[in-house]
């Protein structure tokens, strides 16, 4: 699998969702995902973002673009929160530890080919999300 391109973007305040939902949406575009694709990709990213930064207190997005037998775009999001206790839990609909609908993670990983979530309490959190063309 060779990588097309790699970019690390922060996420820190409100400005830079908007930003990872940009970046998202131009690479999904540039590698020739649907429209229907590129409004999944977006949308999982734009949660995993926000989670990234009101949960995990704020931290980064990588997005790698794959090619090789298939096509795809590979996100990971990472911070230095406190981490998700229970990770089975936090992806059931309707759980929230916040003042959300509880979707966000659960929902994230209905909209990708490929999800990924490691955590580790008091050291912080790592999603990784892959959409296949």
């Amino acid at each position: 699998m060779a990588l097309l391109f790699s970019e690390i973007l922060p996420i820190h305040a409100e400005g830079d969702i908007v930003s990872v939902r940009r970046r998202v949406r131009e690479f999904a575009s540039s590698l020739g995902f649907t429209l229907v694709d590129q409004t999944k990709v977006v949308t999982a990213a734009s949660e995993l973002a926000r989670n990234t930064m009101i949960y995990g207190g704020g931290g980064s997005m990588r997005a790698e673009a794959l090619n090789g037998p298939r096509t795809g775009l590979r996100l990971t999001f990472e911070d230095n929160g406190p981490g998700i206790p229970d990770i089975e839990l936090a992806l059931r609909d309707g759980f929230t530890t916040g003042s959300g609908l509880g979707l966000g993670l659960g929902g994230a990983k209905r909209l990708v080919s490929e999800f990924e979530v490691s955590s580790r309490v008091g050291e912080g959190t790592r999603v990784t999300i892959t959409r296949w063309k």
